[in-house]
């Protein structure tokens, strides 16, 4: 990882701890060493933040390419404030997008990394757990990455959507659970493999995050009416 990386963290870490007091629980489950994937719920722009500031080892995730190609000095704030937390830049969306950020984050497992996954796909607004997409079952199968599940609550009180600066309080919880291994389901090839393991983890984040259950997927608004049919048909969502 970069130099901003190291020094973002050494800073960064005391100061939420002192400011947040974070409740931690299950560092020792976190693999030291190798790939693994953290499988997340997903509450607020700040759990990004929260589980490299919890984890015992460098984490990677994918953020939204925007926030890397801004004009100016907000848009160097915001480059370079991603860039140290370890964030990489995606290209948000399905098809050919989504194939890249798989590849990209499994170039991060082959590399020996951690990096940090939501499979909800989105944040909750209503604070309700949603069933996860296949995407992270894949990436494990695929790569025989471990998946440490992780329970956030609190971040979207801290800060919740829209807003622009977090609050001081309350305090927040990151727990993370055992690892799981995957690889029992079956190949990354097979749509009942992916899905089955997918379900395994949404299970063990429901047991750390203790969040109601929204038994849906968190799909973004229909916009006409071929997004309308497409969340009408069953189709996997990866």
């Amino acid at each position: 990882m970069s130099a901003a990386y190291a020094l973002s963290r050494f800073i960064l870490t005391p100061l939420a701890r002192v400011l947040y007091r974070p409740r931690i629980e299950g560092r020792a489950n976190v693999p030291k060493t190798g790939p693994v994937i953290f499988a997340s719920n997903h509450l607020s722009f700040i759990d990004s933040i929260a589980i490299p500031v919890a984890s015992p080892r460098t984490v990677r995730f994918l953020a939204k390419a925007s926030y890397f190609d801004g004009k100016g000095a907000k848009g160097w704030i915001s480059r370079e404030f991603f860039t140290a937390l370890g964030a990489s830049p995606v290209e948000r969306g399905a098809g050919q997008a989504a194939l890249d950020a798989l590849d990209q984050q499994k170039r991060f497992l082959e590399a020996g990394e951690a990096i940090a996954l939501y499979p909800e796909g989105t944040r909750s607004l209503d604070g309700r757990l949603y069933k996860g997409r296949t995407g992270v079952a894949f990436l494990a199968l695929q790569t025989g990455a471990p998946v440490v599940p992780v329970g956030l609550t609190g971040t979207n009180e801290i800060m919740p959507v829209g807003a622009k600066l977090p609050r001081l309080r309350p305090r927040i919880s990151v727990r993370f659970g055992e690892p799981i291994d995957v690889s029992r389901h079956g190949a990354a090839d097979s749509g009942r493999a992916r899905r089955q393991a997918t379900d395994e983890i949404m299970t063990a984040i429901h047991a750390l995050s203790g969040q109601e259950l929204a038994n849906a997927y968190n799909e973004a608004p229909a916009h006409g009416a071929v997004d309308r049919l497409r969340q009408v048909l069953p189709h996997e969502r990866r």
